[in-house]
């Protein structure tokens, strides 16, 4: 198969990188979209992470279909302490009003009931199962919500970078996080919650995230923000200065990374006569986060032989690491149309 380097890209551009620390323990900056690591402390270190747990509980409840449903509250909160919306017995209560006191409001009570609606005794199981299918293979969920006097949940950090990248994809999820402040009544009382990320208010490209203590755990957070196509996960376990470090983390991404499409859907224009018989086209889109700099290392590798259908990929390489390969495709041109490179072939 016949190896061809069509064209590098981009111009290099000097910059000054600003060296970056954090207090945390264990601190993950990734790009949820490619999940490119961005900056890295000890993230594949476990540990107990508290109510930052609470964002799997959220995702298995949005994923079930059933947001809309009503939900009569049990006796299952009577395993409940610690934070909590206050529920109360007999009162009634959509899955997706349960779901915003969980995320805004670390509501432990709202947790058990969820739990127990969506998936009763096999809530955990369900969990567990989630965490492996994502790639969370260092992670192990014991209970809804991550208090950890008995039996808590463990994990790391980029896990938990893993699980929000994965959460962030579903809509109404990144609603829920995103909402600042949320208000309902039910059968029993009237309720008005503040979200207790404090990035939303503080930080202008804050999206979301889920706050999380215990004195086991100490201080776990993961927010989110986007700007200029960048959508970025931040988490620290063990941190007793995490939104300023996130913040910090999040500049960091923004000031030196930057979103960039590489490959475009359509025609593939090659600048040599071989395929001068058929046209070459792309499927997909690719994109991907690139240092500032580092787009001197990039080239493009075709692998192809000229005939109808698949006739190859097209490689994606940063320096000598492959980023991505996609399909190449051809189909014939219209003799019937003028073609230089066919013509100068003739008269040769």
């Amino acid at each position: 198969m016949k190896k061809l380097i069509i064209f590098a890209f981009l111009i290099f551009i000097p910059i000054d990188v600003w060296a970056l620390t954090t207090n945390a323990r264990s601190a993950i900056l990734m790009d949820m979209d490619t999940k490119r690591i961005l900056y890295s402390k000890n993230i594949n270190e476990q540990r107990s992470v508290a109510s930052i747990s609470k964002i799997m509980t959220a995702i298995l409840a949005i994923e079930s279909n059933h947001l809309d449903d009503v939900v009569t509250i049990g006796d299952e909160i009577d395993a409940s302490y610690g934070s909590g919306i206050y529920i109360e017995k007999g009162e009634k209560m959509r899955l997706r009003d349960l779901v915003y006191g969980l995320m805004l409001r670390s509501g432990n009570d709202a947790s058990y009931a969820i739990a127990n609606y969506v998936g009763g005794d096999d809530f955990v199981e369900m969990m567990n199962a989630k965490a492996k299918e994502i790639g969370m293979v260092n992670t192990k969920f014991n209970n809804p919500n991550g208090l950890d006097e008995e039996a808590g949940n463990y994990s790391t950090a980029y896990d938990m970078a893993l699980l929000t990248s994965y959460a962030s994809k579903n809509k109404e999820y990144q609603k829920i996080v995103g909402t600042k402040e949320y208000t309902l009544k039910t059968n029993k009382k009237s309720y008005k919650w503040t979200n207790k990320n404090k990035l939303l208010f503080n930080y202008d490209y804050a999206t979301g995230g889920k706050t999380g203590f215990t004195r086991k755990a100490k201080r776990t957070l993961v927010t989110t923000a986007s700007k200029n196509k960048l959508n970025l996960v931040a988490v620290t376990l063990v941190d007793g200065d995490d939104f300023n470090d996130h913040e910090k983390m999040f500049e960091y991404g923004f000031d030196n990374y930057y979103h960039y499409q590489l490959l475009k859907s359509g025609s593939l224009a090659l600048d040599t006569d071989i395929y001068y018989d058929y046209d070459l086209t792309l499927k997909d889109d690719y994109s991907y986060t690139l240092k500032k700099g580092e787009n001197v290392y990039l080239k493009f590798e075709l692998e192809a032989k000229p005939k109808e259908g698949q006739v190859g990929v097209v490689k994606v390489m940063l320096g000598n690491n492959l980023l991505h390969i996609q399909n190449v495709y051809a189909t014939k041109k219209d003799d019937k149309k003028f073609n230089i490179w066919k013509w100068i072939k003739n008269i040769w």
